[in-house]
C-alpha cells in the first residue's frame, strides 16, 4: 500500500504530465487558436459552475473584485491563445522551450507586484536563459514566429500567476476560476464577434476527433487540474509543487518527439539551448528553496 504522502506526489506529477500532455492536444485540435481556446474556457468554466454547485461554495463578490478577476480572465485567454498559436506556427518542442522563459520574467515582475529587491542570481539566471533562446533562435530561425509567440505566451502566464497569487490570498481558488474561465470566454467572444467570422454554423462545426480532445483539454486538462492543484498544495509543500511542475516542458517535448517524431526532430543547438533554459529554471527553484529554509532557521 501506497503511503498519502507518496500518493499526493504521484498525484502531483500526473497533473504535471497533463500539462505537457495539453501542448499535445493543441498539436492534435485542428481548428485555430483563437476558438480552441474559446471551446476550452467555455468547457472548462461549466465544469467549474457544477463542481461550484456541487460543493456549496460561495462565489458572491463585489463588482471591484469582479473587474480584478476578468482582467486577469483575459490574461490567461491571451496565454493560452499566444500558446497554441505558437504550436501551430512551429511545434510542441519550440513552445514548451520558450514556455521555460517565464523565469526570466518572473525575475522582474515579482518584485513589481511583491515589493521586493531582484535578487542577484535571477540577473544570472535570466542572462542563462537569454543565451539559451539565442541559440535555439539561431537554430531554428524558420520557428521566429512560433518563438515570438512563445516567449509572449510565457510572458503572460507569469503575468497571471503573480496576479493570482494575490487573489489566492483571500479568495478560493475555484471562485476565482471561475469567474476567469466566465471573462475569458466573453473577452474571446468579443474578439471574435468584432475580429472573425462571427458564431456561425461552421464555428461549432468540429469533427467527432475536435470534439473528443477538446472535451479532454477543457475538462481534465484544465478544470480538473485547476481543482487538483489547489487540493495537492494543502498537502505538498508550494516549492515542490512550482518545482515539479518545471518538468511540464520536459515531459511535454518528450511525448512530442515520441508520437510526432518527424516534426519533432530539431538541431543539437535547440537541445543544448532547451537544456540550458530548462535546468537554469529548476536551478532557480532550488537555491529559492534553499534560501526560504536558511530565513525560516534564523526566525
Amino acid at each position: 500500500m501506497l503511503s498519502d504522502k507518496r500518493k499526493n506526489h504521484l498525484h502531483l506529477h500526473f497533473l504535471v504530465f497533463i500539462g505537457g500532455f495539453t501542448a499535445i492536444l493543441g498539436e492534435l485540435i485542428s481548428i485555430g487558436a483563437v476558438p480552441l481556446v474559446w471551446f476550452r474556457m467555455l468547457i472548462a468554466g461549466l465544469l467549474m459552475y457544477v463542481y461550484i454547485k456541487f460543493k456549496k461554495i460561495d462565489i458572491r463578490i463585489n463588482l471591484k473584485t469582479a473587474i480584478k478577476f476578468s482582467l486577469a480572465g483575459i490574461i490567461i485567454a491571451i496565454h493560452w491563445i499566444t500558446f497554441f498559436e505558437a504550436i501551430k506556427q512551429s511545434n510542441i518542442s519550440i513552445t514548451l522551450a520558450m514556455f521555460s522563459t517565464g523565469a526570466f520574467f518572473a525575475a522582474f515582475i515579482e518584485p513589481i507586484f511583491y515589493r521586493r529587491r531582484i535578487i542577484w542570481y535571477e540577473i544570472i539566471f535570466g542572462l542563462l536563459i537569454i543565451l539559451g533562446v539565442w541559440l535555439i533562435t539561431h537554430a531554428e530561425i524558420k520557428y521566429l514566429n512560433g518563438i515570438i509567440l512563445g516567449i509572449s505566451s510565457a510572458l503572460f502566464s507569469t503575468l497571471f500567476a503573480v496576479i493570482n497569487g494575490k487573489f489566492v490570498e483571500r479568495y478560493s481558488a475555484s471562485c476565482i476560476s471561475f469567474y476567469e474561465f466566465v471573462s475569458g470566454v466573453i473577452f474571446i467572444s468579443l474578439f471574435i464577434g468584432c475580429f472573425g467570422d462571427g458564431f456561425d454554423i461552421a464555428f461549432f462545426k468540429l469533427s467527432p476527433s475536435d470534439w473528443k480532445y477538446l472535451i479532454i483539454l477543457g475538462s481534465i486538462c484544465t478544470a480538473y487540474a485547476f481543482i487538483a492543484t489547489v487540493h495537492i498544495m494543502k498537502h505538498i509543500s508550494p516549492y515542490t509543487v512550482v518545482l515539479s511542475y518545471n518538468l511540464e516542458p520536459i515531459y511535454g517535448i518528450v511525448l512530442a518527439i515520441i508520437l510526432f517524431p518527424i516534426k519533432e526532430k530539431m538541431s543539437p543547438e535547440f537541445y543544448f539551448g532547451a537544456v540550458l533554459i530548462i535546468s537554469t529554471v529548476i536551478l532557480n527553484g532550488i537555491l529559492k528553496n534553499s534560501n526560504s529554509l536558511k530565513r525560516g532557521r534564523s526566525k
